[in-house]
């Protein structure tokens, strides 16, 4: 989907208050499963969260109350990613200093003695 295209469906979409907004996202659920041409890469928190909303609406909870479990499963996420960044960061200045020193080698732990 184009930028332009993209930037006119949220524009239209920001005007709905939130029970419109879930009747346009069920027919594009219903549309992404007839006609789609590639599956949507999620992620496990994502679908997780999808389940989630899918199973609060199902069950007709109010929508204030779905959009406040959302948003907190959408911070959730944030922090996910923000560990999972931190994560990576330090594996890969460990790589870093591991690579830089060729030379060196760890020597191997010290045998026990068997007689001891």
């Amino acid at each position: 989907m184009n930028d332009l295209l993209r930037q006119r469906i949220n524009r239209l979409l920001d005007g709905l208050d939130d029970e419109r907004a879930y009747q346009i996202l069920d027919y594009i659920e219903f549309l992404d499963s007839r006609y789609a041409a590639r599956a949507r890469p999620t992620g496990l928190f994502a679908k997780f969260t999808e389940t989630v909303e899918d199973t609060m609406r199902a069950g007709k909870l109010p929508i204030q109350a779905i959009s406040g479990t959302m948003g907190i499963m959408d911070s959730a996420a944030k922090v996910m990613k923000g560990l999972a960044a931190a994560g990576q960061s330090v594996v890969d200045e460990a790589v870093k200093v591991a690579e830089s020193r060729p030379g060196e080698r760890v020597p191997p732990p010290p045998k026990p003695d068997a007689g001891v």
